[in-house]
Formats: structure tokens, sequence, C-alpha cells
């Protein structure tokens, strides 16, 4: 069920404040109508997560667990089915009120072909699992947008639309591009906007410059203003910047996000491309999140790194006429079985890692009594190092804490 209403969708129920409290290790606000939680205005809850980037043993995942699996698959004659993939994150993305993800690829066709690396094109199938473990909304702005062209750009927004996922960054047509994503979340006027530095050295079509947003400062100022004309209260940008393969932010990013936080009013900023996950700041009363890492992503040369990412989650307050941001995260990890060519076949056999699963690494510790000691340490590991590169740049001093602790 989706979570914010819109003339294609029904109200979203809203967290229950125990739950919400309970996640993120918080009192619950009393009944007394003197304090300060009664006289707060609106407030709601923002998942985003990192890049969404199928690769070939990805697919291949997704048909093993097709074939071997779930009856829902059989039962709708499933070649193909992400879910089983997704599944580890669904706990936390479906408690959001807005869960926002980063669509990289381009989509294909339900029976392919698909190709992976430098130039993809996916199984469509991974958007029917975003929408099953809660996403409501994907930016489609990044280098891999234009890499099959209009027709690319269409296969994917379609895609999406049949998924029942919103979507920005590219558009069909000059009318779709000019139309900011606005959705009501628990009633709030909510904007997402997406732009991209790139497109791998493709140029936006001078006759469809509307295809796809590339980052300048000025569009992204001048698409914030006619969001809040168009009504929208809160603006949050989803942006592909960055150095690939590097935690630390560049010299362009932090130059970037400095000028967004003081000469724009977009209230967050997450951002998305170096597959690895990079710290958040607070500049002023805007949360940066320069870089989520990997949502779901399959390297042909996995560093470790880059199968660890972070859930962003955000907690939204009207406090007055303006709105606070709470920032809080939960780190990821993809799960990689050993390759049995690579490695043998009998070493594959006896490997603990079966298969490709994403892992919400303090969830699966706290639940995890059986886990293997091998698997129990990576996890932890994961987390550690995750966490110590959010809060390089001095988080935690603004609040910036785990939605859910390690277990001791």
């Amino acid at each position: 069920m989706s979570r914010y209403s819109s003339s294609a969708s029904v109200a979203r129920a809203t967290v229950p404040v125990l739950l919400l409290a309970a996640l993120a290790g918080c009192s619950v606000p009393g009944g007394d109508s003197d304090s300060a939680d009664a006289k707060e205005g609106p407030s709601f809850t923002v998942a985003a997560a990192g890049d969404v980037l199928i690769h070939p043993q990805l697919t291949e995942q997704g048909r093993k667990d097709a074939a071997a699996g779930g009856k829902d698959a059989k039962a709708a004659g499933e070649k193909i089915d992400f879910r089983p993939l997704m599944a580890g994150v669904k706990p936390v993305i479906s408690k959001a009120d807005l869960a926002i993800c980063h669509f990289e690829p381009v989509a294909g066709k339900p029976n392919g072909p698909f190709e992976g690396f430098p130039d993809f094109t996916v199984p469509p199938q991974i958007t029917t699992a975003l929408k099953d473990v809660g996403y409501d909304t994907c930016s489609t702005a990044s280098n891999h947008t234009l890499d099959h062209g209009a027709s690319g750009v269409r296969r994917t927004l379609d895609a999406l639309d049949e998924a029942g996922l919103k979507h920005t960054g590219s558009a069909r047509d000059s009318a779709e591009a000019a139309k900011p994503l606005i959705m009501d979340v628990k009633g709030v006027k909510v904007a997402q906007l997406s732009y991209a530095f790139g497109f791998n050295g493709r140029e936006v079509p001078a006759d469809k410059p509307w295809l796809t947003n590339q980052t300048d400062f000025k569009r992204i100022a001048a698409a914030e203003k006619a969001a809040r004309k168009a009504g929208a209260e809160v603006v949050i940008l989803s942006i592909h910047w960055g150095r690939e393969h590097h935690p630390d932010p560049s010299n362009g990013q932090l130059k970037l996000a400095r000028k967004l936080a003081r000469e724009t009013g977009i209230n967050l900023v997450i951002g998305h491309h170096a597959h690895v996950v990079q710290p958040m700041e607070k500049i002023g009363s805007t949360w940066i999140a320069y870089g989520l890492g990997n949502q779901v992503a399959r390297h042909d040369v996995p560093s470790g790194l880059t199968e660890e990412g972070v859930i962003g989650w955000f907690e939204f307050h009207k406090r007055g006429d303006t709105w606070d941001v709470d920032a809080r995260y939960v780190p990821t990890l993809l799960t990689i079985p050993p390759d049995a060519d690579a490695a043998g076949a009998q070493e594959a056999d006896a490997a603990v890692v079966k298969d490709h699963r994403l892992v919400d690494l303090a969830g699966a510790l706290q639940n995890g009594e059986d886990l293997p000691a091998a698997e129990r340490a990576r996890y932890r590991m994961a987390f550690q190092r995750t966490q110590g590169t959010l809060l390089n740049r001095g988080a935690v001093q603004d609040g910036l804490r785990p939605l859910k602790d390690l277990p001791e």
C-alpha cells in the first residue's frame, strides 16, 4: 500500500508513534497537552537509499529465486524475481512515510536481452521488487540515464509507472519534464528533484532538452522555486555527483553542497554515484548525505566497500514556520556467494553465503542468534566502517545516530 496520497494513489496510514519511537530508540511523547510535542506542527519520515544498479550476477540471482521458490512467483509465471534479494530492507523501508530510491540503469523488456556495464539494460522486474519493499518514488537522473537514448528513458519510466512508483529526473516529453513531482505525505506537500553531473560523454539531445536533468546550480535553484510555486512545502534533492569509489566527498561536492544549503531553500540533499558510502554533514539547517553507497549492486570486482550501503532515515518536524530535520542511518550489506568457477565447486557448496541478499546489519545481528561467527564478524565490521565514514565530517555533533544500535 502506498504511504502518500495523490490523484493516482491511496492515502497511507501513518506510522504508529510507539513503533517509530522503538525504531529510533527515543522516548514516546506523553499525553500532556502542554508538552513540546503537542505544540509541534506536522511531521513525517523519509527513508532514502543508495544506487540500484542491477549487474548480470543479480539478474542470475533473480532467475534462481524465481525458479526455486516462491509460489507467488510461480503462480504469476515469473522468470525473474528480485523480491528475495531485496526483502532484508523491507522492515525499514516500509515504515517510512516516504521512501525514495535511486534508479540508476535503463529498464529493458521483461525477457531481455539484458546488458551490464557500460551500457545497462536491466530486467524491469526490479521495479516491482522496489515497490514491494516499500519504495514510493525514484530519482532517475544518473550517468547511465542516456545509455540507450530516448527509447531507454521511455522504457524505464514506463516500467516505474507500471510498478506504481513515482519518478523524477528524466522525462518522456516536455510537459512531463516541466511538471514538478509533488507528493502528499501525511498532509504535507513534498517535492523531489533529481539531477546528474553528466551522462558518460553523451550529450542531452538538442531537440529533446527535457529528456533528463543535468546538474547546474541555476537550474536546480529554479526547479526548487517552481516546486514551491506549485505548492511544495518541503523540497528534497536527489543528486548524482562526486567520484566513484572515493569515500571522501570531492571539492566539487563540498562547494556545491554549501551553495545549495546557503542559497536555496532545499530541505535535504541525498547523494549518489560513488558506489561507496560517503559522510553526512549538516550545513546550517540542511542535511547533506554526500553518498549513500549502493543499495543493491554487484560489481565485477567487489571491493568490500561496494557491497556496503546506508539507508538515510530523516524525521521532518515543523516547528513554527520552519522544518527541522533529525537524521538517522541504517547500514546495509549485500552478501555475495563465492564464484564457483573461481573458487571451486566444493568451496562454493560449503560456503556460508549461498545467495545475493540485501541485509539490514543491525536488524540481522539483533535477530541473528544462529548467524555463523564469520558472518556476525563481517556484519559488525561493515556497520562500524559505515558508521565511521558517515561521522567523519562531525555529524555526531548535530545528532546523527543509528536508527538501531548494534547489539552488545
